[in-house]
């Protein structure tokens, strides 16, 4: 399963979990597999203009890149 790594505020909002494991085909449904989704994601499905995500270490822009099992996905 791929891990997302939160930053502090949305660990808190996200009930002290600041790694989740989620199984996922492509970014987009590893974010919206998440608790804070609705923190992450617009109303559109799309990023929030001040969050940025890194898909093993690369700045990731489209959410539809695939995810592999041993990805690491953190949000910034």
């Amino acid at each position: 399963m791929a891990v997302v790594l939160l930053p502090g505020l949305l660990a808190t909002e996200a009930g002290g979990q600041k790694r989740i494991e989620v199984g996922a085909g492509t970014l987009s449904e590893a974010l919206r597999a998440l608790p804070v989704a609705d923190l992450v994601l617009d109303e559109r499905g799309d990023l929030r203009s001040l969050v940025h995500v890194y898909l093993d270490g690369e700045r990731a822009h489209d959410l539809a890149t695939p995810v592999g099992e041993k990805s690491r996905i953190r949000i910034v």
